[in-house]
């Protein structure tokens, strides 16, 4: 199928998400001062609506806009993850139809499982705003993308990427990448070269290792190949180079999150650029008493009127940086902190499990404020728990009986439960450590 019929069959499909697209790539034709003025607009109707149409900001915001004279925005309250976990229903908007709305989790890079409401709405712009992303490499609608994908649940039907004819129409095949060997990473190698993709996106880890494989055996990958899209976790730098090196493109780090996608992308120059048309982003300086140096970055969803997120702590750090891209884009510019570090956790049998596995395990228990998985030996995990009551049997044999199907047979579990889970020297929390990681983080000190 050409690319030029498979574009015109994905736009018939669609067409809300094309509608998206032509909106967002209008709105990157703005100058700098337009642009700034137009996000400021759309950050106060999001302020408006969330303090009129949810139960929550009524709460939280509803006494400070009451006054006549509307504070500044960087005295809101900030939203937390505790908030989110404890007070769901009531972010949820009243304008949300319940019979359309639907729920996803995420364990994000600081180890508190979240649930989050979203409907097709929300997705068919955050898959627009993937798309934008995607043209800064130059590749176009119709192009071949292949996916590396760690989250199982996005890997099924009905998921993020899912499969089958749509996503054929679309030229887009996606890999369940959340566990795999040695040998499975060459197989994949060996896909990309007769898959002759345009572009390659995945988890930083998984890319990195591909890479490796086809480095370390001289296969050779297609010309067709433009660019690289790193997201999910912090992409190192010896990682990108490693993918440069392998796959003869450049590489583009992307940041977003479920709850909030699609907040910064690379451009071709190799900055990172915020899409103040999606998000208004904060860089915050932490409080002394928190013991870290990085700023932690907060973020505002000015699209997102079904569960309006204002100032939510993402967990992530970074800082906002001056100055204009030679690139030609609008938008301004960010610099990414360390803030995803996670590791992979290696079985007996040689399978190794990405992160994201473990994030799905406790997705649903209400009780779970905080978690970390460390991995002591081969076949032996410990699950730290900072939880506002213990996991019933029934929910304990359901995770053993996890581990027992999809990581090894002999796989035992042990839960501490913890006033809290410390931070590495870093200031980092780490909701994953394998064995390797952890050896060293006792040499250094407590994780």
């Amino acid at each position: 199928m050409s690319e030029r019929l498979r574009h015109a069959l994905h736009r018939w499909r669609y067409p809300q998400r094309y509608a998206h697209l032509n909106q967002l790539l209008k709105t990157q034709t703005l100058d700098r001062t337009q642009l700034l003025a137009e996000q400021q607009r759309d950050l106060a109707d999001i302020v408006a609506f969330a303090a009129t149409h949810t139960p929550y900001y009524a709460e939280t915001l509803g006494p400070l806009l009451s006054g006549g004279h509307p504070p500044t925005f960087n005295v809101l309250p900030i939203l937390k993850k505790d908030d989110v976990i404890c007070r769901l229903d009531d972010l949820l908007a009243h304008t949300a139809d319940r019979s359309q709305v639907k729920t996803g989790h995420t364990g994000g890079s600081t180890g508190k499982p979240l649930a989050f409401y979203y409907d097709d709405a929300k997705h068919e712009l955050m898959r627009a705003g993937m798309m934008r992303s995607y043209r800064l490499s130059g590749w176009r609608p119709g192009q071949k993308i292949l996916n590396f994908w760690g989250a199982r649940q996005d890997v099924v039907p009905g998921g993020v990427f899912g499969s089958g004819l749509f996503d054929f129409i679309a030229a887009e095949h996606t890999l369940a990448a959340y566990e795999y060997t040695e040998a499975q990473l060459v197989e994949w190698a060996r896909f990309i070269q007769s898959y002759r993709p345009v572009l390659l996106q995945g988890y930083a880890s998984v890319l990195s290792e591909v890479a490796r494989v086809v480095i370390e055996n001289n296969l050779p990958m297609p010309k067709t190949l433009i660019g690289v899209y790193s997201t999910a976790e912090v992409l190192t730098d010896s990682q990108r180079q490693r993918m440069q090196q392998a796959f003869r493109c450049k590489v583009f780090n992307q940041y977003g999150s479920r709850e909030i996608p699609n907040i910064a992308c690379e451009c071709l120059l190799g900055n990172m650029h915020v899409f103040t048309d999606m998000v208004y982003l904060e860089s915050v300086a932490p409080e002394k008493a928190a013991g870290e140096s990085d700023n932690r970055l907060l973020v505002t969803s000015l699209t997102n009127r079904l569960m309006p997120m204002i100032r939510y702590d993402i967990g992530d750090s970074g800082r906002l940086l001056n100055g204009e891209c030679g690139c030609g884009l609008p938008f301004p510019l960010m610099e990414m902190g360390m803030c995803r570090h996670n590791d992979h956790i290696h079985t007996s049998g040689g399978k190794r499990l990405h992160p994201a596995y473990f994030n799905r395990l406790l997705a649903g228990l209400k009780q779970v404020r905080q978690y970390q998985w460390v991995q002591r030996a081969p076949d032996r995990i410990t699950l730290n728990l900072v939880a506002a009551e213990r996991l019933d049997e029934a929910a304990l044999a359901t995770l053993q009986a996890h581990l027992h199907r999809d990581v090894d047979a002999r796989m035992t579990l042990e839960v501490n439960y913890l006033d809290e889970i410390p931070r590495t020297r870093s200031g980092k929390h780490r909701f994953v450590i394998g064995m390797a990681a952890d050896a060293a983080e006792n040499r250094m000190g407590p994780v």
